[in-house]
């Protein structure tokens, strides 16, 4: 892997939220994967994708005449789809090159594609972390539209919003007077932390603990003093034997919160690791 994607990645993440390219960031994930991947080529291809969008709207910029034309173009012409629960946990997925290629995605990567197409429309659009299912939203000063792009961009009542609410929670659903705050628009360097976390979860799953690190180190660089993601990514050095570099992390994690409920477990972690360091040398 080049220095230079990774370099590249985190000078995106370091900077200010309003200047983040979503899409070049998400392009940047996968090319750890596809080294070769030609990211500006991608990056071209959701300009063409709001290209084919453009002329339909014969100066009919609304909102609600945008969405249906994506809708329709993405969808119904160009066959994005939501992948099947057999194949959702691939990580290709999670890729946004994948993605634009196989035209299958995941709920996260699907919303990235949809917005940045509304975006090159004029057509501002946030991402919404709902739980279990990453969804887009529009606001104006008629209200707020959300939509699902994993269901093909289908705008999504109350009603549906509280019903899967319901198939998370059961009924009647603890998180349903929350609803205006799960709601609540995502930032860009928020959904780049779940793609990677989702990745992370994947290669877990898979006993790929050299891939799940990587994706740990790039949350890290974006959210860099989140406890928890300090810890894990130590669980990680230790499940490769790296363990000074878990040493590190699990001390970096008690730093961060002395008084967590599992402080007692890491601590002991951190003497039975230096015991194994010790014997390795």
């Amino acid at each position: 892997m080049p220095d230079s994607i990774r370099e590249r990645f985190a000078q995106i993440v370091a900077g200010p939220e309003e200047d983040l390219n979503l899409a070049e960031a998400a392009l940047l994930i996968a090319k750890e994967e596809y080294p070769q991947l030609d990211v500006p080529a991608y990056l071209h291809r959701l300009d063409l994708l709001a290209e084919g969008i453009r002329p339909r709207l014969a100066g009919d910029t609304s909102p609600a005449r945008i969405v249906q034309e994506i809708n329709r173009h993405l969808f119904q012409e160009e066959g994005f789809t939501g992948s099947n629960a057999s194949e959702y946990y691939d990580p290709r997925n999670s890729f946004l090159n994948e993605v634009l290629d196989r035209k299958v995605g995941i709920p996260i990567t699907l919303s990235v594609v949809y917005m940045e197409v509304g975006q090159r429309l004029g057509l501002p659009l946030v991402g919404v972390s709902f739980p279990g299912h990453f969804l887009v939203k529009h606001r104006d000063a008629d209200g707020e539209v959300v939509l699902d792009p994993f269901l093909g961009g289908s705008s999504l009542s109350q009603e549906d919003l509280e019903n899967k609410l319901r198939e998370i929670y059961g009924t009647p659903a603890p998180a349903m007077a929350q609803l205006p705050r799960l709601l609540a628009a995502t930032s860009k360097k928020e959904i780049l932390v779940r793609m990677l976390r989702n990745l992370k979860g994947i290669y877990l799953q898979r006993s790929d603990f050299t891939k799940a690190l990587s994706a740990a180190d790039r949350i890290l660089l974006i959210i860099p003093d989140f406890p928890l993601e300090v810890r894990d990514r130590g669980i990680i050095y230790q499940r490769l034997e790296c363990f000074q570099a878990a040493i590190t992390d699990y001390r970096r994690y008690l730093q961060l919160t002395p008084n967590a409920e599992d402080a007692g477990t890491i601590r002991s972690l951190i003497i039975t690791l230096q015991r194994a360091a010790a014997r390795l040398n």
